[in-house]
């Protein structure tokens, strides 16, 4: 038998790994209904001390992001020139860093518990507010939301449709509802264990359920062409030579009909390249003119991703390169450029350089870009598209400002080489979709090793590339302008938590120093009679 003081560990522990499978590559998604049920038993069960919950989350956060999110093990060692034991160190300290909000919120949740008005079970019923207040702290504060708890029902229309509303958070907040009935079933099992197991089993797979309904496949009336150009990540030796080759047969393979393309589609409007590792700089006159020839060629915009560049101002500055998606008209001009707004930390940009000087390493296959400032939204014609660069599909408040700003399609476009074979570019994957589903967008995802693919208005793929091969996916799609109610008031449904979380703060810590004044009120008259009752009997 195991002993008291292991247990809330195990079920700590228990609870992270519940976590790493219900993500990709695992994905055993029906999972989320019951993964943070250990973590709120070992909190609340046996009423720990304030630090030791904090200690108990925080083991399980840990437990998470290490088994997650692994990748950057490889990202650090391959790409960022770390020796293997640097790039073990930099994934620790990622995963004891990101592991903090685990933590705050084992320390939140108990800390409610022990007001008297709320006590360990009627803590459950704020723990959901609490948990989407966690993953919007870390969209907002750490930049890093990702595999937020709501990507594991991405396959779920119906439930997901919550999301066209409340964004990613309202599907993060029922799951973890249900985990605390579940939780709540433990605790009250012998008065109503019965009947309460009964209500959490059927609420579950009522909600899972959703997985097999599958609407009608949605009209189109557009065509585009996604590159996958699938170029190594890690090569440097770009000769003039390689490189006229390499842009030849690009520009060759989008113009032609792909292997993957059906039967009976129109000519495309839109060509897509992705965010590539090549030096294909915006202001060269060679990748200008294969862009110009290839866009008078297929009578089609073009959405390409490239490295911008704003000549210095004087000679005391920097040319500032950015890493960009350029527009390039069917006459072959080049009439707008979106540059990436959202960076990624120590992959596109060194932030405090003198606290981390051997971070500098990171940036030398990537540059080390500047930020852009606007949310430019390309026109085609008539129709608008808003285009978003890699990492930006994980942050959905960004996102869903192209579409306010008018954008009728999305694309993303990725170089998800970085993650190697690793279960990264199905999280991205899966993150991108659930844009579609917050805005009502088409999203057409061209990346440079995959996943490439075409997603519809309810997060379905519906059509993709084999990853690790140089192709050229043809696929159907349609502008929308539809305006959902999460594009037009964004992450209000997380704040609302976020503002009931507060509110339930207060109310606890006013409680317990009502208690703690009161107990000592007491303990001091209690003192002050008994120091009475010794001056009496010796007077006596």
């Amino acid at each position: 038998m195991l002993s008291r003081t292991a247990r809330p560990w195990l079920l700590a522990i228990a609870s992270g790994v519940l976590q790493i499978i219900m993500f990709p590559s695992p994905s055993v998604y029906f999972l989320c209904w019951i993964a943070l049920a250990p973590l709120l038993l070992a909190i609340l069960w046996r009423r720990e001390s304030l630090g030791n919950c904090f200690l108990l989350a925080y083991v399980s956060g840990i437990v998470w992001y290490s088994g997650s999110c692994y990748w950057v093990y490889h990202v650090m060692n391959t790409y960022g020139g770390l020796s293997p034991l640097v790039a073990v160190g930099v994934l620790i300290l990622f995963c004891l860093y990101l592991g903090l909000y685990h933590g705050l919120f084992g320390f939140l949740l108990a800390l409610v518990a022990r007001s008297s008005r709320v006590g360990p079970t009627r803590a459950l019923l704020f723990a959901p507010f609490m948990w989407v207040a966690i993953e919007l702290a870390r969209a907002r504060i750490t930049g890093f939301p990702w595999s937020l708890l709501g990507y594991t029902q991405i396959d779920n229309i119906p439930l997901t449709r919550i999301a066209s509303v409340t964004g990613v958070y309202g599907v993060s907040w029922i799951i973890a509802l249900v985990n605390c009935v579940f939780a709540l079933t433990l605790f009250r099992f012998r008065q109503q264990g019965p009947v309460l197991l009964l209500a959490s089993l059927a609420s579950a797979a009522m909600l899972q359920s959703g997985v097999l309904i599958k609407p009608d496949v949605l009209t189109t009336d557009k065509s585009a062409v996604l590159l996958q150009e699938n170029l190594p990540v890690d090569f440097t030796e770009w000769t003039a030579e390689y490189y006229d080759q390499t842009i030849a047969s690009l520009v060759q393979l989008s113009s032609g009909r792909s292997t993957h393309s059906q039967s009976g589609e129109d000519r495309p409007i839109l060509l897509i390249w992705p965010e590539s590792p090549a030096p294909f700089y915006s202001v060269d006159p060679k990748f200008r003119h294969w862009m110009t020839a290839l866009a008078a060629d297929s009578h089609a915009y073009l959405i390409v991703g490239s490295l911008g560049v704003n000549p210095a101002k004087d000679t005391q500055q920097h040319a500032q390169i950015f890493n960009s998606a350029v527009l390039v008209s069917p006459e072959g001009e080049m009439t707008a450029r979106y540059d990436k707004i959202h960076l990624v930390p120590f992959g596109e940009y060194v932030p405090f350089k003198s606290l981390f000087v051997f971070a500098e390493k990171l940036t030398k296959e990537v540059s080390d870009f500047s930020r852009g400032s606007l949310r430019t939204v390309f026109s085609l014609d008539h129709r608008k598209a808003g285009v978003f660069i890699c990492y930006e599909s994980i942050f959905p408040d960004e996102v869903r400002q192209f579409a306010r700003n008018g954008a009728e399609l999305f694309v993303n476009i990725s170089n998800d080489g970085w993650f190697g074979e690793s279960g990264a570019p199905g999280q991205h994957l899966n993150m991108a979709r659930m844009r579609a589903i917050e805005n009502h967008r088409w999203l057409l995802r061209s990346t440079n090793t995959g996943i490439t693919g075409s997603i519809d208005p309810f997060g379905r793929l519906v059509d993709r590339a084999p990853r690790n091969l140089r192709t050229a996916l043809h696929v159907q799609f349609a502008f929308t302008n539809v305006t959902t109610f999460y594009t037009r008031f964004g992450d209000w449904f997380a704040f609302g938590c976020a503002i009931i979380l507060l509110t339930v703060l207060i109310f606890a810590y006013r409680r317990n120093r009502g208690q703690r004044s009161h107990a000592s009120a007491l303990g001091a008259a209690e003192m002050e009679e008994g120091n009475a009752g010794r001056g009496i009997r010796e007077r006596v």
